[in-house]
């Protein structure tokens, strides 16, 4: 089984990108596309990372952060926030359980060393 990661983003075209970004990296990917579908996956896939947007209909990504944190199992799972508003909820993000907060548009250069270092 490979390394998984759940990515959480309500942009079907920001989906699209961080899929690829990861494939190529040679991580299996997990989407979901509102805050309820990133807990229901984190739940029944146990991803190894979660890439958690921030800003989302349904449930936002501090909702979902919290109750995927209240479940036991799920505890350690590193989760990064993405957020066009970092100076905003970089320290909301933290509070409920976010291991990082990334500012949108995504650097994927400054995004890979920081994956690679939840992942190893």
């Amino acid at each position: 089984m490979g390394r998984r990661v759940l990515v959480v983003e309500d942009y079907k075209d920001v989906r699209k990108m961080m899929r690829k970004f990861f494939e190529t990296k040679g991580y299996d990917v997990i989407l979901a596309k509102d805050g309820y579908q990133a807990v229901e996956k984190a739940v029944s896939e146990h991803p190894d990372l979660i890439i958690m947007d921030i800003a989302m209909p349904v449930m936002d990504g501090i909702q979902a952060t919290q109750a995927i944190r209240q479940h036991e199992d799920l505890s350690d799972i590193p989760i990064v926030a993405l957020t066009a508003y970092a100076d905003f909820y970089d320290e909301r993000a933290r509070e409920v359980g976010c291991n990082d907060v990334i500012q949108k548009p995504v650097d994927f250069r400054k995004l890979e060393p920081i994956v690679s270092n939840y992942m190893h």
